[in-house]
């Protein structure tokens, strides 16, 4: 293997990156059909590698594809690719861990492909730290794009499919107003919903509000902030929150598996809480235990990369 080159797994062979070849009639490439999971590594260790398989299978059910490989065998190449290619983090960094399944290529007279059916691939992948860490200091903001969320009686936002079209126009739209605004979108009855690999939470009078399981993919970290406040004796609803909600908040924050747990400061312009802070009392708490728990301190992690004139990343 090439020592500065990560490689990755593709149809049961670790190699380079640069010699996976998907074939252009891949029907993931052609229509999206395809799923993936992102889990991260925190201080080396894999987050939950097992909840996000999980939910790998359940979207592969949905899609009624068969990657040819078992949930077992998944997480130990999964483990595989970090180890090998561990050396090239820098201190103090993380990989983001990676499984992609299309359902094949879509096959037409003459093609000289050899391999057929699914084609599965384990990745790693840097972690954004610089385009990101802004966030972290000056918290984000919020806003939400004219694009509603897929309806779930179109196509459920349970499965994590390849086809991300729907946030990513609508990272777009909110991009050309604001390049460092995260956008969170409406689901079709006009209330919070979620953000491109991200769930919201509003915190009012103590209590943590966050949307239907049914109208968003159920993050890992979405459940851990639930499991976290619920330890700690904060009321946690999972309901419809409209604007007028989140405009009259006390807080509000945001979840992803790369970013753990992270502030916004504002939805549409409109601030949460006295002048100036970042972190309300809730969510600073909720993500103390989150680093706790997961033996890093994340937030510092990202502060480490902060740079005022860093451009930021959102999505």
């Amino acid at each position: 293997m090439r020592a500065n080159e990560r490689v990755a797994w593709f149809n049961g062979s670790f190699m380079p990156e640069s010699d996976v070849r998907i074939p252009f009639r891949d029907t993931s490439w052609t229509h999206g059909d395809g799923c993936f999971d992102m889990t991260r590594t925190f201080n080396g260790r894999l987050f939950r590698l097992e909840a996000h398989l999980e939910r790998l299978y359940r979207s592969l059910r949905y899609l009624r594809i068969d990657p040819g490989i078992s949930p077992r065998e998944m997480a130990r190449v999964s483990e595989e690719a970090f180890e090998r290619n561990r050396h090239l983090l820098g201190p103090d960094e993380d990989f983001w861990v990676g499984q992609r399944i299309s359902r094949g290529v879509d096959a037409a007279p003459g093609d000289p492909i050899e391999h057929r059916g699914p084609n599965v691939v384990v990745e790693c992948k840097p972690i954004p730290y610089r385009k990101r860490a802004k966030m972290f200091k000056e918290g984000m903001k919020l806003m939400v794009p004219s694009t509603r969320r897929t309806p779930p009686s179109s196509l459920t936002p349970r499965a994590k499919t390849h086809n991300y079209l729907n946030l990513i126009v609508a990272s777009q739209e909110v991009s050309a107003v604001d390049p460092e605004a995260w956008a969170i979108l409406l689901d079709v009855n006009g209330n919070l919903c979620e953000g491109n690999g991200s769930n919201v939470f509003v915190v009012k009078d103590g209590a943590i509000f966050t949307p239907q399981e049914r109208y968003v993919l159920p993050g890992i970290s979405r459940q851990m902030a639930i499991d976290l406040a619920a330890e700690a004796g904060i009321p946690v609803h999972q309901t419809d929150i409209d604007l007028y909600d989140a405009y009259n908040a006390d807080e509000m924050f945001v979840t992803s598996t790369s970013l753990g747990l992270c502030p916004a400061v504002s939805i549409n312009g409109n601030r949460f809480g006295p002048e100036g802070q970042v972190w309300g009392p809730v969510t600073k708490r909720l993500a103390d235990a989150y680093a706790a728990s997961v033996e890093c301190d994340f937030v510092g992690q990202y502060l480490k990369h902060y740079d005022p004139e860093a451009e930021v990343r959102p999505f």
